[in-house]
Formats: C-alpha cells, sequence, structure tokens
C-alpha cells in the first residue's frame, strides 16, 4: 500500500481535528513526533515531545476555552526538501464560554515522513485568541 502524501496528510489533520477526532490527530504523528508553539502564551508549553505527549496535550485543548467549527488552507509551499511544506491556514471557532466567534491565521511548517507527521511548528498569534476569549 502506497504511504500518504504530506498534502494527505494535512488534509486527513483537517478532517480529524474539524470532526473533534483528537486521539486520531495525534495517531499522524510519529512516536517521537514533535509540537512546536513558537509564541505560546504562559501557561503553554512551546515545545510538546512524542505522540503520547502530543495525545494529552491535545486532549487537554478539546477541554479548553475554544471549540474549532472549520480551518482551512489558504496557501501551501513546498521546499527542496520533499518532506517540508508551509502552509498558511484560518481557523474558525467559538468560545465556548460565551458563543462569541473566533478567527485566527496561522503559518505552519511541518515535516513529514512516510505517512506521519515529525514536526508540526505552529506560528500563531496568541494576542488574537486572549482578545476573544475576553470578548
Amino acid at each position: 500500500m502506497d504511504r500518504p502524501t504530506p498534502r494527505d496528510v494535512l488534509a486527513r489533520r483537517r478532517a480529524l481535528i474539524v470532526d473533534g477526532d483528537l486521539d486520531g490527530f495525534a495517531d499522524l504523528f510519529a512516536p517521537d513526533g514533535v509540537i512546536e508553539l513558537p509564541f505560546a502564551p504562559p501557561g503553554m508549553p512551546v515545545r510538546v515531545e512524542g505522540r503520547e505527549a502530543i495525545r494529552a496535550f491535545s486532549s487537554g485543548q478539546a477541554t479548553a476555552a475554544m471549540r474549532i467549527e472549520d480551518m482551512w488552507t489558504t496557501s501551501v509551499y513546498e521546499t527542496t526538501d520533499p518532506e517540508v511544506l508551509v502552509v498558511e491556514l484560518e481557523t474558525r471557532a467559538v468560545v465556548t464560554a460565551t458563543g462569541a466567534p473566533y478567527q485566527g491565521r496561522s503559518v505552519q511548517v511541518f515535516r513529514i515522513r512516510d505517512g506521519r507527521i515529525l514536526l508540526l511548528r505552529d506560528c500563531w498569534n496568541p494576542m488574537g485568541l486572549a482578545d476573544a476569549l475576553r470578548a
């Protein structure tokens, strides 16, 4: 059976997140996969290492203040390294406590090998999220 391409993995990730299947999302990572959040606000890790740590982190986010309703890729940039993609992404969510809408943009860097995510570096604006939570 052919391995999914990096773009296939991104499409699967979107479907899993929008469906709220965070175990499935974690399963997309290699056992030693990493999520990096370089602009994480206080109280949020800047690095999560290992599939099971990613699973625990993602599950914790599921009960957080936001519920993702949709996310879509606006651009995908391929690099000279076939494992690396740079993605511009928009996310629409709802603040669970108030029902207020939130829409945010991010740039994400992925390293995907043999159908598994080795690295997801998510560069997003935590101030926009903070504003939505205060609304």
